[in-house]
């Protein structure tokens, strides 16, 4: 029985040797599971607050302005911007940069004197399920208030009549909301380990060296590693949507073409730091491990799952160097909000300067290798 375990205690001193020594081993087993629970705990909330809100208010006079205030003192609706008309409302929630569109009609006061119901409309993003619930309860509860402090109209249930109306997902289905987002999780994880680990296979192989010594500048070596993989993500890309469509049936309301051609800047920016990451990494497990760095992020401050206005404010410009931020905003206006290239441009511009920053950063260090080899 002794045989069995002989040289166990050796081996075990050894490998305690080795870690001891090994200090991306103990920081991203010891440390990093800390830091990643601090700032999710510290980050995430699940009420709630702030919804983006824009406002169209063609009364103007006291008694609309008194229901304006009635919804921001909530701290569920954050009023960002007044328009003055119909269309720039509607522009508003399908670009995605409002949740909310709160219309209140020219003779709102004037009915409200007379005693009789006026209605406000509630314009709802449905695109986002978690929104929908909390925006329809709060100003349904401040109209319900509003009229018990005036004279009801004979016959009507409420003087200030709010009337919710939910745009894009009507349904509220799950999947419709989900899906979309999670496109861009998938294309992120496809594509940023598919990219590290081919260049980490080549550090391992020793061939990446030979590369180093050959007439191949840095940014060919890299683009010529990145080309490749940018066709597997179109295609990733191409049977999502196939499924997304046809297995769950989510609509698609906006043009397939133009996803897809603001699909290229964000798998630009995965496949740039796929890049980055295998600059770092000396092995396929540590590329893995860092690759993995990028996915709860991606997750949770993105919008994938909670509103980005939940995001408390120190922590908020987190959300701006994500690049699933605003791929997910693409993926939805276009799938479900019908959105153009009008609404989403300055997200397909955003993704393309962290792409250029990623890549730029990539090849500085690769660059730095060929100088010391």
């Amino acid at each position: 029985m002794t045989n069995v375990f002989r040289g166990c205690g050796a081996v075990f001193y050894k490998e305690v040797l080795h870690v001891r020594r090994d200090f991306a081993t103990l920081f991203f087993s010891l440390i990093i599971p800390i830091l990643q629970m601090t700032l999710l705990g510290y980050g995430i909330d699940t009420n709630i607050r702030q919804i983006n809100t824009v406002v169209f208010n063609a009364d103007g006079r006291r008694e609309s302005r008194e229901l304006i205030d009635r919804l921001k003192n909530s701290d569920t609706f954050h009023v960002m911007r007044h328009v003055q008309n119909d269309r720039d409302l509607n522009d508003m929630i399908v670009s995605g940069r409002a949740r909310v569109g709160i219309k209140i009609p020219v003779d709102y006061s004037d009915r409200l004197l007379h005693q009789m119901s006026a209605q406000v409309l509630v314009l709802i993003d449905g695109s986002d399920s978690s929104v929908a619930g909390p925006a329809i309860n709060v100003t349904t509860a401040i109209g319900l208030d509003e009229s018990l402090r005036r004279v009801l109209p004979s016959g009507a249930s409420f003087a200030v009549d709010m009337r919710p109306k939910l745009m894009f997902n009507p349904d509220s289905r799950s999947p419709n909301f989900f899906l979309p987002g999670l496109t861009a999780i998938l294309l992120l994880n496809v594509t940023t380990f598919l990219t590290s680990f081919s260049i980490v296979r080549e550090k391992e192989r020793g061939t990446l060296e030979q590369l180093f010594v050959t007439p191949v500048r840095p940014m060919g070596l890299l683009l010529g590693k990145l080309l490749p993989y940018l066709g597997i993500g179109f295609f990733e890309l191409s049977m999502i949507l196939g499924f997304m469509r046809f297995v769950f049936r989510v609509p698609i309301h906006g043009n397939v073409l133009l996803l897809a051609f603001l699909s290229l800047p964000y798998l630009f920016v995965s496949l740039s730091l796929g890049i980055l990451i295998s600059s770092k990494a000396n092995t396929q497990a540590e590329a893995m491990q860092l690759a993995f760095l990028t996915i709860l992020p991606s997750v949770f401050f993105s919008g994938y799952i909670f509103p980005r206005e939940t995001i408390p404010a120190v922590l908020y410009p987190i959300s701006y160097f994500i690049p699933a931020t605003y791929f997910i905003n693409i993926a939805r206006g276009i799938i479900l909000r019908g959105a153009g290239l009008v609404h989403l441009w300055a997200d397909g511009l955003a993704l393309f300067v962290l792409g250029t920053v990623l890549l730029i950063l990539a090849a500085r260090r690769f660059h730095n290798k060929v100088i010391m080899a």
